[in-house]
């Protein structure tokens, strides 16, 4: 008895030790398939550079402001029933006023011509103008003269036919405000030469022409 039960234990473990040597090799993993990797791309292009920036442009200077102008149109006076006509126009420069005359209706020479105090010709021998316009309160004089009014301008000289024109430059007088002002101021071309010294005026004879100095 004792050998057949030895006999079934020994055939019951070799059974046991063949199943475990039957058992074939365990599966080895699959291999792990290799990352992609991105292929090298070139050199990326270099950034556009940003357009420069416009440097601020210094303002530029504001025009100089226009000259100053005035006019005076000459009438004749009604006392003497001259024929006197024209203009005088001013226009202020640096050094002064620049005057330039023209003026027909005369009688052959010299006729003086001022700036008076007062625009106001409503006189028929416009003596509502006053006097010379002399702030400066100097004596009579020619207009280059190291004395004379503001408005001693000289004389004319017209031709046979009775014209006069004269383009120069007053000093000492403005067309803007103040007392050298002349707008607003009566001018008179009279019937004779001024001599540029008798006191107060000249002795330039009768107002032949007057008008206003008005501002353009």
């Amino acid at each position: 008895m004792k050998r057949i039960l030895f006999v079934l234990a020994m055939s019951a473990a070799a059974a046991a030790c063949g199943g475990k040597s039957s058992s074939g090799p365990t599966t080895p993993p699959e291999p792990a398939l290799p990352t992609t990797t991105q292929a090298p791309t070139g050199p990326s292009a270099p950034a556009e550079p940003a357009p420069p920036t416009e440097e601020a442009k210094p303002a530029e200077p504001a025009p100089p402001p226009a000259p100053k102008k005035a006019v005076a149109k000459l009438e004749p006076t009604k006392k003497t029933k001259s024929k006197v006509t024209g203009t005088i126009e001013f226009t202020e420069v640096p050094d002064g006023v620049e005057v330039v005359a023209n003026v027909e209706g005369l009688t052959p020479g010299d006729h003086g011509y001022h700036v008076h105090e007062k625009g106001d010709c409503s006189a028929p021998d416009a003596s509502s103008a006053g006097a010379h316009f002399n702030p400066s309160q100097h004596k009579h004089g020619g207009p280059e003269a190291a004395e004379h009014h503001e408005g001693d301008f000289g004389n004319l000289t017209a031709g046979k036919d009775g014209k006069a024109t004269k383009t120069f430059t007053m000093k000492g007088i403005t067309l803007g405000e103040g007392e050298t002002s002349i707008v607003g101021k009566g001018f008179i071309v009279h019937a004779k030469k001024d001599d540029l010294k008798s006191q107060p005026a000249g002795n330039a004879g009768d107002r032949v022409a007057c008008g206003v100095i008005e501002a353009q």
